[in-house]
């Protein structure tokens, strides 16, 4: 098993966009879940596998900072609606004929979530390039939809899961009453998060 640590630069201009990334290859399945299971108290740590490359992920402030507001503006709108959008935040979800496993930074299902199935929709911020292809690891585990949000863009992406690989889309085809730009215009880090989504929610109760 050989290992990759992928240090930050020393010269980091801003403390909260420094992750911590590190790569393992050659792990064997038993090996990642193994070590999945032992570490599943060291909070904020993530694992990303994809046949055989195993990499460990330590999000910054930033990274936390904006899924949790697009997770929060996101069940803003789907109680005004009366939604059953079930939210399962950073859960693992792994299938071993795929040899992919992950935790999304929030992951939802439309719906209850039955004994080995995988949410219709995971979120993602990407702060700093990953290791491992986790769209890849995505489309092996079936999920149909996959946001992400990028801090020098603003605007959330839809990849939609259409014969085993991403399309982009403008708008969401699992929830196509969103009105992503607007929910993409709250996402606002380092904002308070109370006071965006109660903005949000008055943006929707106004159209």
């Amino acid at each position: 098993m050989m290992a990759t640590a992928i240090q930050a630069p020393t010269d980091v201009p801003d403390v909260s966009t420094f992750e911590h990334r590190f790569l393992l290859q050659g792990v064997p399945w038993e090996t990642y879940v193994a070590l999945r299971d032992a570490l599943d108290d060291q909070s904020g740590l993530k694992m990303t596998y994809l046949e055989g490359a195993l990499e460990l992920m330590s999000p910054s402030t930033l990274h936390e900072d904006a899924k949790k507001i697009i997770a929060r503006l996101l069940e803003v709108w789907a109680m005004e609606i009366d939604l059953d959008l079930r939210g399962f935040g950073g859960a693992t979800f792994r299938r071993e004929a795929k040899k992919r496993g992950l935790e999304a930074d929030e992951c939802y299902k439309l719906g209850k979530l039955e004994a080995d199935d995988v949410p219709d929709l995971a979120i993602e911020v990407v702060v700093s390039s990953g290791l491992v292809d986790k769209m890849a690891v995505y489309a092996g585990l079936g999920v149909a939809e996959v946001w992400t949000w990028r801090p020098g863009t603003r605007a959330i992406v839809v990849h939609r899961l259409t014969a085993g690989v991403y399309e982009r889309h403008d708008h969401s085809v699992l929830l196509p009453q969103l009105d992503l730009a607007l929910l993409s215009g709250f996402v606002q880090p380092g904002e308070n998060q109370t006071a965006l989504a109660k903005a949000y929610q008055a943006a929707l109760r106004a159209r």
